[in-house]
């Protein structure tokens, strides 16, 4: 069997054979690569036909998976969305807009602002992680569980060495 990747480095291989031994990282990186643009083609897919945009579930998401109150500072999602401020704010504008998220002042420091989901938020996130889930599994159908395994334990490997250990 063979992809695109394949193809490259074998043209690559041909057309300049003495970079025949440092290809080796395209094998994984190029395919990191194009399977990032198919996820995100796939999440947006999924998005827009739950009537989100697509940084909106990951917003829903975070701030459930952050627990009861199901709120956090846009400086967290900063960390976790690795987008810029300005898109966080242009994102939770639009969100709280729909009705899925709110603004409120700390009690205890009025200067700090928490981004809390609303009811509607919390069951609209309930309601679609199952088909998230689902969407991600067909997805990922080609591999098994022990496959993902592998690739997720290697792909941990270069996050970490690359600094991407924490969202908190």
């Amino acid at each position: 069997m063979s992809d695109a990747v394949d193809a490259i480095i074998g043209q690559w291989t041909a057309e300049r054979p003495d970079l025949a031994e440092a290809i080796w990282p395209v094998e994984v990186l190029a395919r990191v690569q194009r399977m990032a643009m198919v996820l995100s083609k796939e999440v947006k897919t999924f998005s827009v036909e739950h009537g989100l945009e697509m940084g909106e579930f990951d917003v829903l998401t975070t701030l459930r998976r952050s627990g009861p109150p199901y709120a956090l500072t846009a400086g967290a999602f900063l960390k976790a969305a690795m987008v810029t401020s300005g898109a966080i704010t242009n994102r939770i504008d639009k969100m709280e807009t729909k009705g899925l998220v709110e603004r409120v002042r700390d009690g205890s420091d009025r200067r700090t602002v928490k981004i809390r989901l609303t009811d509607k938020g919390l069951a609209l996130t309930d309601q679609l992680m199952d088909d998230h889930l689902a969407n991600y599994a067909r997805i990922a159908k080609a591999l098994t569980p022990e496959d993902c395994a592998q690739v997720a334990d290697g792909l941990r490997k270069l996050l970490e060495a690359h600094g991407d250990t924490s969202i908190t």
